[in-house]
């Protein structure tokens, strides 16, 4: 195995750096989300990390790490006498986003339990990880059920693994390290919450640093154990200083002003809870610790605000993590003791935030035409004749549960039926594999017919392997909502198309909640785009429609087709997950030789193909042509107004969608 990459020889990302060694100094700190984009040292900064941390103190041949100064007495392997132990190095394990779950809590012998009364428990990734470090890449892809037991685990500091009456406990406090690309889509706010730090990290732009970045990755890749070499004495200076730290960190002092600021930031910027404050105050005593200081100072507590802070102010999953560090410092200024120096004008400028988005340029389109009033009418053909500016999305409000009928076998979610490892038991089956969820009354009923045989004698049943039977259970399952969307002229008008938009991102926030994937079609003019191929990134698909510029005629049998091969292509990429189509449209079909029989048939190949589909009727005015209802029929799904969208308004939407499925 090659060495890891130095931690000391990691170029720039210095909110990254910072945030990995308080953790390693202070773990109660609590973790780091690192988020970013590909290709930014994210997983290589967390692995060399492990080579600083500290030895640990073990139980000789205890397979869940206990201490030998204070063993768990309900350990599996116990019970351990206090002693002197073994030293060996802190791990780094690392979750796979597709781990099972008996690979991350352990797996419990149910054939031996059953048979023999054994509790034959072989531990997993948490049990590996008991005082060190867990690593989850791409963290915010990672399956509900394995993000509900690390929750589980990092609340409690214990896993439990429970099997038909059968249960195994062993500690498992570890240090929660994840790292995701945000264009992948978020992480679920429980997990969230359960990061003590995030930061943001990117390429740099200044072509010196990138040309230092590139020249030592390609020394490391040649010749990885001489590199390595080169920055031992680094490494070392690095490590002693955690070391030092840590033997620091207990008699750092957390005065009265300096826990007020910290208060005081908290709420200045609303944040859920309590534990922000908690974390803070850790984090800004873990930084005096760092800083070899025992008092900590107003220049921590505003390093640690911009370190634990930017996740936890979130108000809604489309709102991109980040601190005003103006009314940071207006905070820390008014609730600042005389004895406080000022916060460091030259501290640090990233923090955890996210830099501010680039909004549209101040002069637009110079060479666009002035808006006229919208009339809502199609424009002539051409080359940008006829093309609005985008509009905002209204305010958005709570959706009915739009489901896909039938019952799939697709990704664990929260929206259609299916049949997963979690959910009500609806039957019994022979297992393919591993047992995981065994159904014991059809394991009795499957045995009990050859007791005789076996030769049963006293009162416990003999058990085969043949005749376990796996628990067939129902819950539900997340799946592909693919948004095509009418952008043309005749959806132009400035507060109908703000409505639509309105209701779109309602649909994405459904969509974000229930852990589908979303993809964006649109059409206008003579053609159609996809806007966003499918993504778990709801707010990336909701970042497109903000931006989405309406006019032109409008190609109807274009945006359907491209949105069929969309659907195929994903078909083949993620057989498994089911779709749901929502077309938003007002049904007209203009441009090109016979728009509306070529829409037509576009439509059939989704109802030929028993794909589910919604048409939301954007149609307005007095008079209705009910070309959306139209619309809907032939593709075999159902129709609903923007009005009848809310909540308390489609109580019937997917009971018609079941109905003409079935």
């Amino acid at each position: 195995m090659s060495k890891p990459y130095p931690f000391a020889a990691l170029v720039g990302q210095d909110d990254l750096r910072l945030a990995l060694l308080l953790n390693a100094v202070s773990p109660a700190v609590g973790g780091v989300l690192v988020r970013g984009e590909k290709g930014t040292a994210k997983s290589t900064a967390v692995r060399a990390l492990s080579a600083l941390l500290p030895e640990v103190a073990v139980v000789p041949g205890c397979r869940f790490s206990c201490d030998p100064a204070s063993p768990d007495p309900a350990c599996p392997d116990g019970p351990h006498e206090s002693g002197r132990g073994t030293a060996r190095p802190a791990r780094m394990v690392e979750l796979p986003v597709g781990a099972s779950e008996d690979r991350l809590v352990g797996a419990l012998d149910i054939e031996r339990a059953l048979a023999e009364g054994v509790k034959a428990f072989e531990p997993g990734l948490l049990a590996d990880a008991h005082r060190g470090i867990l690593y989850v890449d791409e963290v915010n892809l990672l399956h509900d059920h394995l993000v509900d037991l690390l929750l589980d685990a990092a609340a409690m500091g214990a896993s439990y693994v429970e099997r038909e009456g059968v249960s195994v406990r062993h500690a498992a406090r570890f240090l929660l390290v994840g790292t995701m690309n945000p264009e992948e889509g978020e992480l679920r706010p429980q997990l969230l919450d359960r990061f003590g730090l995030t930061v943001e990290v990117a390429a740099s732009r200044e072509p010196d640093q990138r040309v230092q970045v590139v020249r030592r990755r390609l020394a490391y890749d040649d010749d990885p154990t001489g590199f390595a070499a080169r920055w031992a004495d680094e490494e070392a200076a690095v490590r002693a200083r955690i070391v030092a730290a840590r033997e620091l960190l207990p008699s750092v002092r957390l005065g009265d002003a300096a826990l007020r600021q910290v208060a005081a930031t908290c709420a200045a910027f609303e944040v859920d809870g309590m534990r922000a404050d908690i974390v803070m105050a850790r984090t800004a005593t873990a930084l005096a610790a760092w800083a070899g200081r025992t008092e900590v100072l107003a220049e921590d507590v505003r390093q640690a605000a911009l370190l634990a802070l930017p996740h936890r102010r979130r108000r809604n999953p489309f709102d991109a993590p980040g601190l005003d560090e103006d009314k940071l410092d207006e905070t820390l200024e008014k609730f600042g003791g005389d004895d406080d120096p000022d916060p460091d004008p030259d501290g640090p400028d990233g923090g955890g935030g996210q830099p501010p988005a680039e909004g549209p340029e101040g002069g637009g389109d110079a060479g666009a035409p002035a808006e006229a009033e919208e009339s809502g009418e199609p424009q002539p053909a051409g080359a940008g004749s006829g093309e609005r500016a985008p509009v905002g999305a209204a305010e958005p409000f709570r959706t009915k549960v739009l489901s896909v009928p039938g019952i799939g076998e697709g990704a664990a979610g929260r929206r259609s039926r299916a049949r997963t490892e979690h959910g009500r038991t609806t039957g019994a089956r022979r297992p393919d594999g591993a047992l995981t969820k065994l159904h014991l009354a059809a394991t009795v009923q499957a045995a009990a017919p050859h007791q005789r045989v076996r030769g049963r004698s006293g009162r416990g049943l003999v058990i085969r392997r043949n005749d376990l039977r796996q628990a067939v259970r129902e819950g539900r399952e997340s799946n592909l909502v693919l948004f095509v969307v009418d952008a043309s002229g005749s959806m132009a008008a400035r507060q109908r198309m703000s409505a639509v938009k309105g209701a779109v991102v309602s649909l994405l926030l459904d969509a974000y909640q229930r852990r589908d994937k979303v993809g964006l079609v649109t059409f206008r003019g003579s053609s159609a785009e996809v806007a966003l191929p499918p993504t778990s990134s709801v707010d990336a698909a909701a970042a497109r429609l903000e931006s989405l510029p309406t006019g032109g005629r409008t190609p109807l049998a274009a945006g359907l087709l491209r949105a069929h091969d969309v659907l195929r292509v994903e078909r083949l990429r993620d057989p498994a997950r089911r779709a749901l189509v929502v077309v938003v449209t007002d049904g007209r079909a203009t441009g090109g030789p016979e728009p509306v029989a070529l829409a037509s048939r576009a439509a059939r190949l989704f109802a030929a193909d028993g794909v589910a589909s919604v048409v939301v009727d954007c149609e307005s005015g007095p008079v209705r042509l009910g070309l959306a209802g139209r619309l809907a029929g032939e593709l075999g799904g159902s129709a609903v107004t923007l009005d009848e969208l809310r909540a308390d308004s489609i109580a019937g939407l997917v009971r018609d969608v079941q109905r003409r499925a079935a």
